[in-house]
């Protein structure tokens, strides 16, 4: 399902992955995977990458979705060695504009003292291994938060749109998201990262009450 806001509408085509596209059709992806894509659409202007977890890298996927003008933007602690494409890096923390759009990068990862952390104790998504991408297109701002939880440093985040994983386990659950939410206060929110594996099922209606709530938008696109 598409849903629009002001000049951009969203597709969740799957999982994480997130497609967008502009009023002058501009089409960005992020997170692209094979195993939610019906199609090749060799569409992309942009394709984002926030970290090397197979459900977000995936050459296959970019290369389905790309063009060979399209501009390839990754996180740069990501190997893209395999990646048959000119990649523009994307810094942990820091800013960047490509091709206009003023990109923001914010670390994303597990609270190494919190609950989704493996069997040893370790983080899921350690410090340092995933980026929220902050994207600025045609004057709205899109919060990518990618697999995290809700950090301290969230708390400053302002945005329009805002994209967060709610299936929980490897990332923060709905309850989470929609204090996340409830913080930055955004105009829609668009989940992702749920029900796509049995780990991550989650109660999506749940979460879209607790929000109507406070008085925010969301949209199960």
């Amino acid at each position: 399902m598409t849903t629009d806001y002001d000049s951009l509408s969203f597709d969740r085509l799957g999982h994480a992955s997130v497609r967008i596209e502009t009023d002058d059709n501009t089409v960005i992806y992020i997170d692209p995977w094979s195993e939610v894509l019906d199609s090749e659409p060799k569409d992309a202007d942009i394709v984002f990458v926030t970290h090397d977890d197979f459900d977000h890298y995936d050459p296959d996927a970019i290369e389905a979705v790309a063009t060979s003008d399209s501009t390839i933007a990754v996180y740069d602690a990501v190997d893209t060695t395999d990646l048959d494409f000119d990649v523009v890096d994307l810094p942990l923390e820091g800013e960047r504009t490509v091709d206009g759009i003023t990109v923001r990068t914010i670390p994303a990862y597990n609270d190494p003292e919190g609950e989704h952390v493996d069997e040893d104790g370790t983080p899921f998504h350690a410090e340092g291994e995933v980026i929220g991408l902050l994207l600025t297109v045609d004057n709205t701002t899109v919060f990518f938060s990618s697999d995290t939880d809700f950090l301290d440093h969230h708390r400053s985040v302002t945005t329009d749109v805002f994209i967060p994983p709610i299936g929980g386990h490897f990332t923060m659950d709905r309850r989470e998201a929609a204090e996340f939410a409830q913080h930055i206060d955004p105009e829609i929110v668009l989940p992702v990262h749920y029900d796509t594996f049995e780990p991550i099922e989650t109660d999506a209606d749940a979460f879209v009450s607790d929000l109507e709530d406070a008085d925010i938008r969301v949209e199960l696109f």
